[in-house]
């Protein structure tokens, strides 16, 4: 097992914020294989050496991975200064320690993974890991052929140049355009920011897919624990070819 730092063991072992668990490792209440550890930054192997803080000893809490279909309206984050509903809030009876793999925006919905398996966080929004993610994406207006390809090669943000992508129209008329979007890295908000620069507005973005699992038939503000073959096909970093239905990079 990879090597965690302190401070972020004894969080997702249940003893506080990681802000508290270094105040707690400072005042010397922490123990490690029997020596007091006041440095903050070490790094340990829960799995493998005694931890201990105060009269407890540490255990570490088993892996879990939730896929949650997010909402409009609720927030990517643990916690939020504005008081808004995060994506734990829609948690109900889940009592390990989780946090969100990857970003949607406010206004976006779809595939939101939750996890305390910091390994698998890595690979699922490190972009080095190239996985893929697919948007359901309703814009305003008939979409040119020329800014198709145009997106499709990648445009100027002010981070960058956005990533080649995958572009699949699903439906267009006079009025709406339909796509799916594949994205294997992502800039803030990529999606919206990129057919804002030729002059669409997205009306609704949805995440459908991650690496090789779908989010299917599951219900908005429901979830679901993810089984071993699930997290296999999460790390896909091809997403299955398919012929668009009819019916992005990290969205942020």
């Amino acid at each position: 097992m990879p090597l965690e730092r302190l401070h972020k063991v004894l969080a997702h072992a249940g003893f506080g914020s990681r802000r508290a668990c270094e105040q707690l490792i400072a005042a010397g209440t922490v123990q490690v294989d029997g020596k007091v550890v006041t440095q903050m930054g070490v790094k340990v192997d829960p799995e493998r050496q005694k931890i201990r803080c105060g009269d407890r000893y540490v255990k570490t809490p088993p892996k879990v991975v939730y896929l949650l279909n997010k909402p409009r309206g609720v927030i990517s984050t643990t916690r939020d200064e504005r008081g808004r509903r995060t994506v734990l809030h829609l948690l109900r009876g889940v009592r390990e320690r989780v946090y969100p793999a990857g970003r949607l925006d406010v206004e976006s919905q779809g595939m939101i993974i939750m996890t305390n398996d910091g390994d698998l966080a890595a690979k699922l929004t490190h972009p080095r890991y190239r996985i893929p993610k697919t948007y359901h994406v309703i814009l305003r207006g008939q979409l040119s052929p020329d800014v198709i390809e145009k997106a499709r090669r990648g445009v100027w943000l002010s981070e960058g140049r956005t990533r080649p992508s995958r572009l699949n129209i699903v439906k267009r008329t006079r009025e709406v355009t339909v796509l799916e979007v594949t994205l294997h890295e992502g800039m803030n908000r990529e999606v919206r920011r990129v057919f804002a620069r030729f002059g669409y507005k997205v009306r609704r973005l949805k995440r459908v897919r991650i690496g090789g699992l779908s989010l299917g038939n599951l219900p908005e503000g429901h979830f679901r624990e993810l089984n071993p073959e699930d997290v296999r096909r999460l790390l896909l970093s091809e997403a299955p070819s398919r012929e668009p239905a009819a019916a992005g990079r990290e969205e942020e």
